[in-house]
């Protein structure tokens, strides 16, 4: 199953990468609004001082100029000469050069009357001042966005919990329970009780559909039992007069055993109309290695016109508390579709412990692909392709009464259909004796 994100860590990614990008746009617009106002403050400083001193210097010609601790000027020809790292710098303004001895200088370069004239600013200080409040800056904004991304965080979980608990509550409905409905919480918002009202709504409807379903067949199912009564009667009745042909004799029986047959199948059908719980609670005491006797014995008939035999191998006795009915048609089903897959040889029916009917026929098998195809159908709760209504009815079986059907085939070996009955319906008797195999 693919992995997926929660909405909540969706909504905090996006929240995360919005509050980079605007922090990342914020310290960017600051730091050049900074570059461009501080070339302007030294612009302005430095061309106000050099006027100055050239206006004094027209005031009073003796006049001197004095070299403060971070501004110097140097006038080619006279005085200090000029750095070599000023040297070729052309007239004009010239921001962050950096000196042999690591300071960094703001220069100025002006020719008046034919004299070159450097005006240089050390703002090694004030550039460092200035790299200390660029990491204050970008250290609080990060500051903040973690700040934000925890409250936000934290906002988003109590916003969202309503969601999550919904979800929780859907994942445990159950199929096989009425009156469920779906609760949100107080603080839920008004698309969260937009939406649990729909699915309660749903779930309303789906519980009167269901009930008209289980009804409907609860009533036909019992309806059909007096029509197949009459017709397993009059077989009987037909069967016990000795003038009737050998021919119609043949047919009766063939009638008698087809009415069985829907007896086994309104059985489960029943079964399946009714609820889970009772029907768990609705079991009594098996013997279950004398039942599969009985069955075998039943199903002999089928194997006429076949190469075919049955052999039924029970290694101990096994009493097991389920419904006696319920028990014989599954198991019926599955050994009438090994008898109706398979044409000659011989099919084993196997009572293991604990409580577990294994059958194997002599067919041709089925490919890996096709045991998944059935068992993905099961799942989905429909029968598989050419399985007819019964291994869907014993699939429904199992899950009402916590027994397991596995299917297994090795072509061209056949294929071997295993039903454990020791589930939370059935209790298997642990004691047991060893028992002789019996051929037919």
């Amino acid at each position: 199953m693919k992995h997926r994100t929660s909405l909540r860590s969706r909504i905090l990614y996006w929240l995360a990468g919005y509050a980079l990008l605007l922090a990342a746009g914020i310290s960017l617009h600051g730091f050049l609004v900074n570059e461009y106002a501080e070339r302007l403050l030294w612009d302005s400083l430095v061309q106000t001082e050099f006027d100055r001193h050239l206006e004094r210097k027209a005031r009073d010609p003796g006049y001197r100029w004095i070299d403060s601790e971070s501004l110097h000027l140097y006038v080619e020809g006279s005085g200090a000469p000029v750095p070599k790292a000023f040297d070729g710098l052309p007239e004009g303004i010239h921001d962050e050069l950096m000196m042999a001895d690591g300071t960094e200088m703001l220069v100025l370069v002006r020719h008046v009357e034919g004299v070159r004239h450097v005006l240089s600013l050390d703002i090694t200080e004030m550039e460092r001042e200035e790299d200390r409040l660029t990491f204050f800056i970008l250290g609080s904004a990060l500051a903040l966005v973690l700040l934000m991304g925890a409250l936000t965080a934290y906002g988003l979980g109590r916003a969202l919990r309503p969601l999550a608990d919904m979800a929780g509550a859907i994942s445990a409905l159950s199929p096989d329970r009425s009156g469920q409905r779906i609760a949100i919480d107080d603080r839920a918002s008004s698309e969260l009780e937009v939406i649990s009202s729909a699915l309660n709504d749903y779930l309303q409807r789906n519980e009167r559909f269901v009930e008209r379903e289980r009804t409907f067949i609860g009533t036909a199912s019992h309806e059909l039992r007096t029509p197949l009564a009459v017709i397993d009667g009059a077989a009987e009745l037909g069967l016990q007069a000795i003038d009737n042909p050998s021919a119609m004799r043949f047919q009766l029986r063939r009638i008698q055993r087809t009415a069985r047959d829907m007896k086994q199948l309104i059985t489960l059908l029943l079964a399946l109309a009714k609820d889970p719980s009772r029907l768990a609670q609705a079991g009594g005491p098996v013997e279950l290695d004398a039942l599969l006797a009985q069955i075998v014995e039943d199903h002999l008939h089928l194997c006429e016109g076949k190469s075919l035999r049955i052999r039924l191998s029970a290694d101990a006795p096994c009493r097991i508390v389920a419904p006696a009915g319920i028990v014989r048609a599954a198991v019926g089903n599955l050994l009438r579709n090994a008898i109706e897959n398979s044409d000659n040889g011989v099919i084993e029916v196997e009572l293991r412990p604990p409580a577990t009917v294994a059958i194997r026929d002599p067919g041709h098998g089925m490919s890996p692909e096709q045991v998944s195809a059935i068992y993905g159908r099961l799942a989905r709760g429909g029968a598989p392709a050419g399985g007819g209504i019964g291994l869907d009815l014993i699939a429904r079986l199992c899950e009402h009464l916590g027994w397991r059907l596995d299917i297994q085939s090795d072509p061209p070996s056949g294929t071997t259909a295993t039903l454990a009955l020791a589930g939370q319906g059935a209790a298997a008797d642990s004691s047991a004796n060893c028992r002789a195999s019996s051929p037919w």
